[in-house]
């Protein structure tokens, strides 16, 4: 009897993530807390527990209650801190999504109260401390919502490339881009890709180029660990099944172009101006009206 309670609380425990975040997402902060209560009784403070205290930032962060959001935030970093004094960041998957969320709400937070110079200081500071970690492209997508509209856009370089050939300088110059980050796995990037590939088709006498840059992610749905040769096979069969309006695309396969452009999220879309300047970036899908109406935007300038 003992060994099968302890088994359903493993199993509870192991949910805990998921618990949470259901309860946040009924905006019942008490019963999110009492879960992690519960949790933190029974196994102290693992790098699960983070994870699932980070929600409680991040949710506070959506009510708009900025202040609780930032008590959240900052006890989170301080718990990872002392986690990360007998181990690697990148030793547990639960504590880099942990810190991560909590420097992404610290900053938004700073933000919302027009601080964002404060912002942008603590996001930078994050960057040289934990620039050679997974969360690297999460809190440069942070800095570039606050600092890259209206600054040139970073080059796009690439270790391999698949569909058309890359535009060259000459061939962007004066002209509208669109960049389109995406990823294999990835399911709302198939589902923008009709929106993207009807776009194109509409600016097409204003110019408007785009470019699809992708990267590898070191597995496929096949193979968990895949060799970057099957992997690229891979993202080839992806790109014709799922992406056949955009098979002349260039696609520039890096993952520099994705930490230097912040793309933790896909799809992101960002969009440059005929002199080569970022004027709109998102992280996430986006309907066909808002696209059309932000490549509107550049096109008439």
């Amino acid at each position: 009897m003992f060994l099968a309670w302890l088994a359903l609380a493993a199993s509870a425990w192991a949910g805990i993530v998921d618990n949470v975040r259901l309860a946040l997402a009924q905006n019942n902060f008490s019963a999110a807390e009492s879960e992690l209560d519960s949790y933190h009784n029974a196994r102290g403070v693992t790098p699960e527990y983070l994870e699932a205290y980070s929600w409680l930032a991040r949710a506070a962060l959506d009510a708009g209650q900025y202040d609780q959001a930032s008590a959240y935030a900052k006890q989170t970093r301080s718990l990872v801190s002392e986690q990360l004094k007998t181990r690697p960041l990148d030793a547990d998957a639960h504590l880099p999504a942990a810190l991560g969320a909590a420097l992404e709400v610290q900053a938004q937070v700073l933000a919302e109260r027009r601080q964002r110079a404060q912002a942008v200081a603590l996001l930078q500071s994050a960057l040289r401390t934990y620039g050679s970690t997974s969360i690297r492209a999460r809190l440069q997508k942070n800095l570039n919502l606050l600092s890259l509209e209206g600054r040139p856009a970073p080059p796009l370089r690439s270790s391999e490339e698949l569909g058309g050939k890359m535009f060259s300088s000459a061939q962007l110059k004066g002209s509208p881009v669109l960049l389109f980050f995406w990823a294999h796995w990835c399911a709302d990037c198939k589902a923008e890709a009709p929106i993207v590939t009807q776009l194109r088709s509409e600016f097409a006498d204003e110019g408007l180029r785009v470019i699809g840059p992708t990267r590898l992610y070191g597995y496929t749905a096949q193979i968990e660990h895949a060799s970057p040769s099957d992997e690229m096979m891979y993202i080839d069969a992806v790109r014709h099944r799922f992406y056949s309006g955009l098979l002349d695309m260039p696609v520039p396969v890096s993952t520099y172009n994705f930490d230097v452009y912040g793309a933790s999220t896909t799809p992101t879309l960002v969009l440059l101006d005929r002199a080569g300047k970022v004027a709109w970036y998102h992280p996430g899908a986006v309907p066909y009206g808002e696209l059309r109406s932000e490549i509107e935007k550049v096109v008439a300038r």
